[in-house]
């Protein structure tokens, strides 16, 4: 049955696995980008194509981002097409996972790490790009606290819950793909300004992550208290 999931089916399995978040009442963007996992999770099922595999297809294409967006101004701008396409392997590794049946615990923590090594992959392009290192670690720091209060609060009882605050992954990789051409686009006028159209993006990325830091420890207020 694992591949042969209808839409339906699979947006059920899903919502059992985040918190009873239905994707079908989502957003259109978000169920738009949510059923396109779905088609492409259910191509690789049938490719016998591994959710382990596409995870780390997705935290490759990470590690290049510092790589090329270190560079130059045009390598900002590959960098920002390297992020879009790690994100849709973020979103497909899942997919595959429940159409093939092959969703597990340890995928979760597998899939939540790389996450967590692929951002710090992003941020380490900003540095590179020119962006002050006390701004990126702190950047850095205030994501990884958001997803650690998430995880104690669903050990301590909470009900695991998905994107409500501003402070999420989507959130992270809007930003970081918008950075990375705006410093591409600042580059190409004048190669100085590179460095400073970064840390206003990497800026805005530590002020949601604060606002979105404050929301979550609220929602868990509530709910735990």
């Amino acid at each position: 049955m694992g591949n042969r999931l209808t839409w339906d089916e699979y947006a059920t399995a899903w919502a059992g696995l985040h918190g009873g978040f239905d994707p079908r009442t989502a957003a259109p963007v978000v169920r738009g980008w949510l059923r396109m996992a779905y088609l492409v999770g259910a191509l690789l099922g049938r490719l016998r194509v591994s959710p382990a595999a596409v995870t780390v297809v997705g935290l490759v294409l990470c590690a290049v981002v510092p790589v090329v967006a270190g560079r130059s101004s045009t390598g900002a701008f590959v960098g920002a097409l390297l992020v879009l396409l790690a994100s849709v392997a973020d979103s497909v590794d899942g997919a595959v996972a429940v159409v093939t049946g092959r969703t597990s615990r340890l995928g979760y923590v597998y899939d939540s790490t790389a996450d967590r090594v692929g951002e710090a992959f992003w941020l380490a392009a900003f540095w590179l790009v020119g962006v002050s290192g006390v701004v990126v670690v702190t950047a850095g720091a205030l994501s990884w606290l958001h997803e650690y209060v998430r995880a104690r609060a669903v050990s301590a009882g909470m009900k695991e819950i998905g994107a409500v605050t501003l402070g999420e992954r989507p959130t992270r990789v809007s930003i970081t793909v918008v950075g990375l051409v705006v410093a591409g686009a600042a580059g190409l006028i004048r190669t100085e300004l590179a460095a400073g159209a970064a840390t206003v993006v990497v800026a805005v990325w530590i002020l949601l992550a604060l606002f979105g830091l404050g929301q979550l420890l609220s929602a868990v207020r509530r709910t735990l208290a």
